[in-house]
């Protein structure tokens, strides 16, 4: 197992190399000026801004930035924000622990809902259960999440006004009421997150299902007189999970990217409406650093479904 993890770290490295080298290239040549706003202040003189750039090496050729970009991110120096004025690494650890409970939380809501409920419109194809379920689900993964998060911030925050539609981060209040301030700002997010997930994974879960339940060895186990939940859970939902690890680790990088909508909505000061910030004001060493963390993560979950294969299914081996 430590082998093949290891290996397939040295072959995800090239693959790094050449997104790090397109998205710099492609931010490099992207129109507009982080120093833009002190251009256009007559107060300031334009020697400043000259040497704004020449300190941080902008009117360097393309090849020399990255080089030097590449040397620090191997310092574990990921460079300084034009707008903040503070390290980018900084400025993400900041932001970072809000997105991972969001998301997190989001994702635990999803599975806990279109496991069982996948599992059992599979088991009961063609009932009411599964006639509501796949009407719920084509309805809810439809919806796109800024106008479901609209709908909850008019009903739950305005019309019924239980939840706050403005996420905190700087809650005064200590001890259990500090929690409970957090859960309440976060049902929302996490709630319209975990149920879109939730439409489409239950319909994945449901029809992955659906193709082993029917299969000759499920059959045997049947006529060898096992229980009908031992045969389910047993024999059909653990090699059914097989291609649902898949998606849910294909789509997990995804969901951060779709958080981007959801945090601008609910205002969570998490890594998705800091990338929108520092698009908008041209931040580029921001810019890069976050989108570099999400090509991380789409290797990295990939690794972790191919880890996760050999648990579900002993026939698969790592040679």
């Amino acid at each position: 197992m430590g082998q093949y993890i290891l290996r397939r770290i040295l072959i995800a490295l090239p693959s790094l190399f050449g997104i790090s080298v397109i998205l710099f290239t492609v931010l490099a040549l992207a129109p507009g000026d982080p120093f833009e706003d002190i251009a256009q202040n007559p107060s300031v003189p334009p020697e400043v801004r000259m040497a704004l750039r020449a300190q941080f090496g902008l009117d360097d050729p393309i090849w020399q930035r990255y080089l030097h970009w590449l040397t620090s991110m191997f310092q574990g120096n990921w460079g300084f924000s034009f707008v903040s004025r503070i390290d980018v690494d900084e400025l993400i650890m900041q932001r970072l622990p809000v997105t991972i409970v969001v998301i997190g939380a989001s994702q635990v809501l999803a599975l806990l809902v279109a496991l069982p409920v996948g599992i059992l419109a599979a088991v009961k194809p063609y009932s009411w259960f599964d006639r509501i379920a796949s009407t719920l689900a084509f309805i809810g993964f439809s919806l796109p999440t800024f106008f479901t998060g609209v709908l909850f911030i008019l009903f739950f925050s305005i019309y019924l006004g239980w939840l706050p539609f403005v996420f905190r981060a700087d809650i005064s209040e200590t001890g259990w009421r500090w929690w409970w301030e957090h859960i309440r700002q976060s049902i929302m997010p996490v709630a319209v997150l975990g149920l879109f997930q939730a439409a489409s994974w239950m319909r994945y879960v449901r029809s992955a299902v659906l193709d082993v339940i029917r299969l000759d060895y499920v059959t045997t186990a049947r006529s060898k007189g096992l229980a009908e939940r031992a045969v389910v859970m047993k024999h059909v939902v653990r090699n059914a999970l097989i291609p649902v690890v898949t998606l849910v680790a294909l789509q997990m990088p995804a969901v951060f990217g779709g958080a981007i909508v959801t945090e601008q909505i609910f205002r969570i000061p998490g890594i998705g409406s800091l990338l929108i910030d520092a698009i908008l004001r041209n931040d580029t060493p921001v810019i890069m650093a976050v989108t570099f963390v999400f090509s991380v993560l789409v290797i990295l979950f990939n690794l972790i479904a191919d880890v996760l294969y050999g648990w579900l299914d002993p026939r698969i081996t790592y040679n």
